[in-house]
Order: C-alpha cells, then structure tokens, then sequence
C-alpha cells in the first residue's frame, strides 16, 4: 500500500538534512560550515479512517491530516446503518 492521500494527492518527497557547524555570522559569529548532507523523506501525516462517500456507502481511505482537520468529508460512525446495509 502506498502512502498516498486518496483526497489531496500529497505524497513522500524526497530532501536533505544538512547539519552545520560554527556560529552565524549575524549572531557574531565566523560563519557557519556544512559538514554533512543526508538524504531524507519528507512523509505526510496519513491517517485511516472511515468516510461516509457519494453514494452513502462507508469506506475505509488513507488521509492526510490536513483534510481530516478541515472537514473535507463526512465521518462514519461505527454502529449507524447507511443506505446499503439496511
């Protein structure tokens, strides 16, 4: 299963983590140095739940924070009977 949000589309994406050394200059300091560069995985927040879609029918997807906090969609409470079970 990939980690894919089924409503946004946000996928891992690829960076650096760079770590330095010394002082900045603008907090008084030489200056600083990189010593090493990683790569990384930026992964998003993904969470399963349960979604009331279209049709009226309950599903489980894969979804990114964001758009659970936004309200995008409508939750399916466990125990209610949707229009193709009853």
């Amino acid at each position: 299963m990939s980690r894919v949000c089924e409503y946004s589309g946000k996928r891992p994406r690829m960076g650096k983590k760079i770590v330095r050394r010394g002082k900045a200059k603008r907090e008084g300091g030489i200056g600083q140095n990189v010593t090493g560069i990683t790569k990384r995985k930026f992964r998003p927040n993904l969470q399963k739940i349960r979604i009331i879609d279209e049709n009226g029918t309950v599903r489980r997807v894969r979804v990114c924070a964001r758009y659970i906090k936004a309200g995008k969609f409508q939750k399916a409470v466990r125990g209610i009977k949707t229009a193709r079970t009853a």
